[in-house]
């Protein structure tokens, strides 16, 4: 099969927080903020469950390929996970294919979300701005109980703009989108030392 199979590749570790952040809180506000903003509803690819006896890897692979733009999850276990890197660096690959995200053309096709952390990301991860989620990094269901819950809606909604405007610039699909096998995690910057006072 050829073409685009999904508009939303989301990429996330499943170590920390994050996936249960993801499951609880994200994906299902994205999927319901997208459905406002666009008909029809962008196809959003997350792998919550694969059908039994399915090569999970060939999947991911797969879905990536047929996967229009990327949207990464960034806190440090990330960039220690190969596949996570695998995926990430397979989408640069093709944006520097299509001369994206370059001086040329400064719009990419990853757009990064920050749950945690961003001191300790590779240069690379810190090269490209992102979408700071921080304050609503709460993974467990009492979140959608606080105040907080709502300005994290209005800012899901936000986002949920910007991914419909950077689906329209979305290429041509290609059968010969380059995949990257598993490569070696990023090494991550020493921390900083800290300084004691006296």
């Amino acid at each position: 099969m050829s073409g685009y199979e999904y508009d939303i590749f989301i990429s996330y570790s499943r170590y920390g927080s994050a996936q249960k952040w993801l499951l609880n809180h994200f994906y299902s506000k994205l999927v319901d903020c997208l459905a406002d903003e666009i008909a029809p509803q962008p196809r959003v690819y997350v792998d919550r469950e694969m059908p039994r006896g399915e090569h999970w890897p060939s999947s991911l692979q797969r879905a990536l390929l047929h996967s229009k733009i990327m949207l990464q999850v960034l806190h440090p276990p990330y960039f220690q996970s190969k596949w996570c890197m695998a995926e990430w660096l397979s989408m640069r690959e093709r944006q520097q294919r299509l001369g994206l995200a370059s001086v040329g053309v400064p719009q990419g096709l990853i757009y990064s979300i920050l749950y945690a952390d961003s001191d300790n990301f590779p240069m690379a991860a810190r090269e490209v701005s992102w979408v700071d989620f921080k304050d609503f990094a709460n993974p467990d269901m009492a979140f959608q109980k606080t105040k907080k819950f709502v300005s994290f809606h209005w800012k899901v909604r936000d986002l949920a703009r910007d991914l419909v405007e950077l689906l329209k610039q979305a290429p041509e699909w290609q059968p010969d989108w380059p995949l990257i096998e598993k490569p070696d995690p990023v090494l991550m910057p020493p921390a900083p030392i800290p300084r004691f006072r006296r």
